[in-house]
C-alpha cells in the first residue's frame, strides 16, 4: 500500500561525528572541510591542507570537547535537537507530507534521506536548510549536494528550497523570547556572534564578480539586505533583534567566530571583540548565536567554555548565552509556515 504522504520535507544540518572517538571526528572533519564550497581553493592544495595538517592537528583536541558534550545515549546536542525538530515538525504538517533529517556530512546522510523520499513517488520535496542566513558553504553546499543526487532520479518531482529566513518575525520573536529569559539590565554589553567565513567568499556570491569585499566587509550590506549575501544577512537578524529588545546601538556588536587558517575573514572577530570589552571594563556580556538553530558545540564550548575563559583571564567576570531555537514550539510552527509558504 503506498504512502499517505503526497509531500516530503528534507530538513538538513550541517553535521555531526558519530561518535565522540578520535577516528569518528576525523572522519567527520575531512568529510566537512573537503567540501570546496568550504574549503574553497584547489583540490590539490585542498587535500595537502586538510588531510596533512588541518585535520590531523585538530581531531584530537576536537574529539576531546565532542566527549565533553556528548550524551552516551542521545549522542551530540546537535543530533538530538535535530532530531526533536523533524519529530514535532512531522507531527505538525500530519500524514500529508513526510519529513526526514539530513546531516550534510556525515549521518543520517543526504543520500539515504533522499533514497527513501525517492521511493515514496512524492509529489513535491521542501529542501530545508537549517541556517537561517544564506552563505554558499552552508545553504548553498546543500542544494548542490541534493541537486547532484536528484538528476539522476528517473522522476523528478517539484522541488523548493528554503535559501535564507534571517528575519523572520517568528523566529526572530523566539530568540527574543529567550533573551528575555536573562535580566538585560544587568549586562554590560550584548554580541551577536555569527559563524565566520573567508573575506573571498562574500564577493563570489554576485554575478558580475567585480564585487571586492574589504576585510571588514561591505558597508552597504551592513545596512541593505542582500539576496544572497552571508554578511548582509547577518546584520539584517541583528538588526531584527536588537528592534525587538529596544536594544541600544551602543550596547551591541556583531562578531564572527571560529575562523580557520591564516586568510582574512570577516571581521571583527568575536575574540578581539572580547578582549577590547574587557579593556574597556565590560564586566558582563550577553552573546547571541542567530546563525544556529540548534545548540551545538560552536555555542555549548567555543562560546560558554573557550570564550568565556577567555574573559575571564582578561578581568571580565561573566558571559551568558542566549539558548539557541532548539525545541521551542514558536521555532517548529516557523518551520511549519515555511514548507506551507512553499508548498501553495
Amino acid at each position: 500500500m503506498r504512502n499517505k504522504a503526497k509531500k516530503g520535507v528534507l530538513l538538513v544540518q550541517l553535521g555531526t561525528p558519530d561518535s565522540p572517538a578520535k577516528s569518528d571526528v576525523k572522519r567527520y572533519l575531512t568529510q566537512f572541510l573537503m567540501d570546496p564550497r568550504v574549503m574553497d581553493i584547489p583540490y590539490i592544495s585542498r587535500t595537502l591542507l586538510v588531510k596533512g595538517i588541518i585535520v590531523p592537528k585538530r581531531s584530537g583536541n576536537s574529539a576531546a570537547t565532542y566527549s565533553s558534550i556528548w550524551d552516551n545515549e542521545a549522542g551530540s546536542p546537535l543530533m538530538t535537537y535535530s532530531l526533536y525538530q523533524q519529530k514535532k515538525l512531522q507531527e505538525v504538517l500530519g500524514d500529508e507530507y513526510h519529513v526526514e533529517l539530513a546531516m550534510r556530512y556525515q549521518n543520517p546522510s543526504i543520500d539515504n534521506a533522499l533514497a527513501k523520499m525517492e521511493a515514496m513517488l512524492l509529489e513535491s520535496i521542501t529542501v530545508i536548510p537549517l541556517f537561517p542566513q544564506y552563505a554558499s558553504a552552508t545553504t548553498g553546499s546543500v542544494i548542490d549536494k541534493v541537486m547532484e543526487i536528484m538528476r539522476t532520479w528517473q522522476f523528478i518531482p517539484k522541488i523548493n528550497f528554503v535559501s535564507s529566513y534571517y528575519d523572520d518575525p517568528l523566529m526572530i520573536e523566539v530568540i527574543a523570547e529567550h533573551a528575555l529569559k536573562h535580566d538585560l539590565a544587568s549586562f554590560d554589553h550584548f554580541l551577536f556572534s555569527y559563524h565566520g567565513l573567508p573575506v573571498r567568499q562574500l564577493g563570489k556570491v554576485h554575478a558580475s564578480g567585480d564585487v571586492k569585499c574589504p576585510d571588514f566587509g561591505c558597508d552597504h550590506c551592513k545596512k541593505e539586505a542582500n539576496p544572497y549575501c552571508y554578511l548582509s544577512h547577518c546584520y539584517a537578524t541583528t538588526r531584527a533583534i536588537t528592534e525587538r529588545l529596544n536594544l541600544p546601538k551602543d550596547k551591541f556588536t556583531v562578531c564572527f567566530q571560529s575562523r580557520l587558517g591564516k586568510t582574512p575573514w570577516i571581521q571583527p572577530y568575536t575574540s578581539d571583540t572580547l578582549h577590547k570589552l574587557a579593556e574597556s571594563g565590560a564586566k558582563r556580556i550577553l552573546v547571541f548565536s542567530p546563525a544556529f538553530v540548534a545548540d551545538c558545540i560552536e555555542t555549548i564550548d567555543e562560546i560558554q567554555v573557550e570564550y568565556a575563559n577567555e574573559f575571564k583571564a582578561l578581568g571580565g567576570e561573566e558571559v551568558h548565552m542566549v539558548e539557541s531555537l532548539n525545541r521551542n514550539p514558536k521555532w517548529i510552527e516557523t518551520l511549519r509556515r515555511l514548507v506551507l509558504a512553499n508548498n501553495n
